[in-house]
């Protein structure tokens, strides 16, 4: 287990190089200057060309890139141009935000969509499928702000139950937790219904019923435990885009969370907030792709065993070509 964990943290590796230099590099060909950003209003050349040497904006590509790299790996992710506070600080400070709204959607998403899932399966074709299926549908198509939008017009507007932007409360938090919650939940009821419908027709359900099984043991622990390796991709993924995707959300209802931040800093020109953000969210979206593999074994054991037939059949054709090599 040991050795898949870390074969899987050692492949995470290039992939955040890979993020890194596509996102510096479109950073560094964006037209805009962001030494007036620096300076402000009233700059003269003379100005500018001091940003550019204090910040080293005059130096090739590579060495920019080189020297990011560097700082990166002291754990530094620069300065803000705006408010000349670390990176890191900042997005230290909006995290539990953005990490608080992804999670408690998840959550909500998880409940409702297994459930849902599992009830469309069962009663396949049935008038819960339709209707179920039509939901899932809507949560798919329908955009988050436009969700958003409609409940704060209708709650908050209308009716006045809840407060419309915000987080000072856990009653502000009810709306912006339910627009996610209702995306994350339909993608859940899909992938769910899916896996169920394939497992639900194997044979060792079949054998399980047919010996009297209990109709909901049968179905939860044989059938669900059993689709679960791709429900859990598709939580993983759910939880990587909102904890980088949730901007809108965010921007309707006023919540401070790294979305906006980042959204906000790219409107500045402000480099260092932009990259840092991304590494910050490309290293939690790695990290939660390591979970979701380790959630894989838990789920199916055969996921681990696979690994280590693998390696025993390397070890065998390389003991195999050196036994080969020393009887010729």
């Amino acid at each position: 287990m040991l050795r898949y964990i870390f074969k899987r943290i050692l492949l995470s590796i290039p992939v955040l190089c890979g993020i890194i230099v596509i996102v510096f590099t479109l950073m560094y060909i964006t037209p805009g200057d962001p030494a007036y950003t620096i300076a402000g209003e009233n700059v003269t050349p003379e100005m500018i060309e001091e940003i550019h040497e204090e910040y080293g904006l005059n130096d090739p590509y590579i060495v920019q890139l080189g020297h990011y790299f560097l700082n990166l790996l002291q754990g530094d992710l620069g300065e803000s141009y705006i408010t000349k506070q670390p990176v890191l600080n900042e997005i230290l400070a909006r995290y539990p935000t953005t990490l608080r709204l992804a999670f408690s959607g998840v959550a909500i998403g998880i409940v409702i969509g297994i459930i849902a899932g599992v009830v469309s399966a069962v009663f396949q074709y049935s008038i819960f499928d339709k209707i179920l299926t039509m939901f899932s549908l809507f949560g798919i198509s329908a955009p988050s702000f436009w969700i958003a939008m409609i409940l704060v017009l209708g709650l908050s507007v209308k009716l006045g139950w809840l407060p419309p932007t915000g987080s000072y409360g856990p009653e502000y938090w009810i709306m912006p937790t339910f627009t996610l919650g209702l995306q994350a939940s339909a993608y859940i009821t899909r992938m769910t219904r899916s896996s169920m419908l394939e497992v639900i027709r194997q044979d060792y359900i079949r054998t399980a019923r047919a010996k009297g099984q209990n109709e909901f043991v049968t179905v939860i622990k044989h059938a669900l435990k059993n689709a679960m390796v791709p429900i859990s991709t598709t939580i993983g993924i759910q939880i990587c885009m909102f904890l980088a995707g949730s901007v809108l959300v965010e921007t309707v209802f006023a919540l401070p969370g790294l979305g906006k931040y980042m959204v906000d800093s790219i409107g500045l020109k402000n480099y260092p907030v932009v990259m840092g953000t991304v590494v910050w969210i490309a290293t939690n979206c790695v990290c939660i792709n390591l979970i979701v593999d380790m959630v894989y074994c838990l789920f199916d054991p055969r996921m681990k065993e696979m690994y280590h037939r693998r390696k025993k059949r390397v070890k065998n054709k390389n003991s195999e070509g050196k036994a080969g090599v020393s009887v010729e």
